[in-house]
């Protein structure tokens, strides 16, 4: 009969973890920290290029369009590509941390706005045209009427996005910028303890984007319109 040795399992080792905390939580921080300036911008550049395409700005329409189409029908991984690697060809050399929250708020901004864009032009024209009526410039009545609707409209749609973006920021693993996910994998190069590593970055991505859909409920409900579905 063949003996297998003692030693032939596989033992959890939490003792791995503990021993690199410290390396873990400067990822995390690097994590954040491009997953925080990337979604304030997509936030904004979503609400700010949605307006100006409901609008209907002679142009900026067309450049918008363009924009979207291209972020939102390339993948994320090619655009990071781009900008960390065929950009320096071109004399712009841009550093792991800018490509970082720069890829991110151009990949949710694109999104972003078309969420916008679907929530201003979902709201009723009674109620602009009353506005006009009143009259409200086409400006005035946007900024009155349209904006404050049309962002609630948008909100689910818009957070879900947000929460994209920072799940997404462990792509920057491809140009080995030390976030969360690029420090658990130098981790385990030299421990080789697969298991442990990616089973902690595991559960905090899972408790943070936790408590992200928490808060995007919780804001989702505080702002919701009366009477909607």
């Amino acid at each position: 009969m063949l003996n297998m040795p003692d030693d032939s399992g596989y033992h959890f080792d939490p003792a791995i973890i503990v021993d690199h905390l410290d390396d873990l939580g400067t990822g995390l921080l690097r994590t954040l920290a491009i997953s925080a300036i990337g979604m304030a911008g997509a936030l904004i550049v979503g609400a700010l290029l949605g307006a100006m395409s409901t609008l209907r700005i002679p142009v900026a329409r067309q450049l918008i369009t363009v924009y979207v189409e291209v972020f939102r029908n390339t993948p994320l991984l090619v655009q990071i590509f781009f900008l960390y690697f065929a950009l320096p060809e071109t004399g712009l050399q841009l550093g792991g941390f800018t490509v970082g929250w720069l890829s991110l708020l151009l990949w949710g901004g694109a999104y972003n706005v078309e969420n916008f864009r679907a929530g201003f032009e979902a709201v009723e024209g009674g109620y602009v045209e009353a506005c006009r009526a009143l009259g409200f410039p086409r400006l005035a009545a946007f900024r009155h009427v349209t904006l404050p609707i049309g962002a609630r409209i948008a909100l689910p749609s818009v957070t879900n996005i947000l929460i994209s973006v920072f799940k997404n920021s462990s792509f920057m693993i491809a140009i080995s910028y030390p976030e969360l996910t690029e420090t658990a994998v130098n981790i385990v190069a030299v421990t080789f303890r697969v298991f442990e590593m990616f089973l902690a970055i595991g559960v905090v991505y899972l408790g943070l984007v936790w408590l992200m859909s928490l808060g995007a409920r919780a804001i989702e409900g505080r702002f919701a319109i009366p009477g909607g579905h």
